[in-house]
């Protein structure tokens, strides 16, 4: 029987942490974004449902969950607020009344207008050119769906 040999101690450093690198760093984003979503009038999972609407307006609560990989119970609240706000209209689909449809209002839609120079500020702020931010993009996106796979 082969023992395996023992981890380096530098594996359990922190700053040796994939998950850390990836946590701090959507830190930074929130951070970053705060003040462009605040000429918004948004928080960040706010704007994150107003990203998935602009592409395709009218889909139900679970359709922007499922985008967003948030339940409903996550979901709701930030959609409430949303159509406080005046942002969104939230209302029972007549085809089948157990699905809540989330429109976007006139005002929602215009503030799209105000977050088209948004990706423009991340690519400049970034100190990286666009391919580089696409390929990280690409890798986390492999990496999510590795781990969720590691996890069902």
């Amino acid at each position: 029987m082969t023992e395996t040999p023992p981890q380096p101690a530098k594996d359990l450093r922190l700053d040796e942490q994939l998950c850390f690198a990836v946590y701090s760093a959507a830190h930074a984003f929130t951070r970053f974004y705060r003040p462009l979503l605040g000429r918004l009038g948004l928080t960040y999972p706010q704007y994150l449902v107003m990203l998935v609407l602009w592409e395709a307006d009218g889909l139900s609560v679970g359709a922007i969950g499922e985008r967003l990989r948030l339940d409903s119970g996550t979901l709701t609240p930030v959609l409430k607020r949303l159509e406080k706000l005046g942002c969104v209209s939230r209302r029972r689909d007549a085809r089948d009344e157990r699905q809540l449809v989330v429109s976007l209002t006139a005002a929602g839609a215009q503030l799209k207008s105000v977050a088209q120079g948004f990706p423009a500020r991340i690519l400049d702020a970034s100190a990286c050119d666009g391919a580089e931010l696409d390929g990280l993009r690409h890798g986390l996106v492999r990496l999510r769906a590795s781990l969720d796979k590691a996890t069902e």
